[in-house]
């Protein structure tokens, strides 16, 4: 029996959606914001202790997180987690997005397997870094360029 790629990702989808909410299945298998912001205001990048990394990139102009991107290689909990932190976080001013949390996410995803919740700490510690690092060069710009990139 041959299945037809649309086929496959709508068992696929089926079966996730056993498991994760619709808001998870969506951000998972649609990430918004997926990717890098060449002249970033603010990054980070961190590796959670089971081993996925997760890297945020932000745009900030007057106070106000103006786009937010991110990567990761993690899981479909990490991908969704990721999708909603930056989604949430545009818009925003930075000190409201610096108060953006773990429960934050699991609440706008509509809760995740408890094994799972700490791909929202990931994405929540993550993007509270990246606005620590916007604050540590915001002053003094000229201070990036002499920060050592990985």
């Amino acid at each position: 029996m041959r299945v037809s790629r649309e086929e496959y990702q709508q068992m696929l989808e089926t079966e996730l959606r056993k498991i994760y909410s619709d808001e998870t299945v969506d951000h998972a298998l649609k990430p918004r914001n997926l990717g890098s912001i060449e002249v970033a205001s603010g990054y980070a990048r961190i590796t959670g202790p089971c081993g996925d990394t997760m890297e945020i990139w932000l745009s900030v102009a007057n106070q106000i997180i103006e786009q937010a991107t991110f990567m990761t290689d993690g899981c479909i909990t990490t991908i969704a987690a990721g999708s909603m932190i930056t989604e949430m976080a545009k818009g925003k001013p930075v000190e409201e997005a610096m108060r953006m949390g773990q429960q934050d996410i699991l609440r706008a995803l509509n809760g995740l397997p408890e094994e799972s919740e700490h791909c929202a700490l990931l994405a929540a510690n993550t993007l509270k870094e990246a606005i620590r690092d916007y604050y540590e060069y915001s002053r003094d710009k000229w201070k990036r360029s002499y920060k050592k990139q990985w």
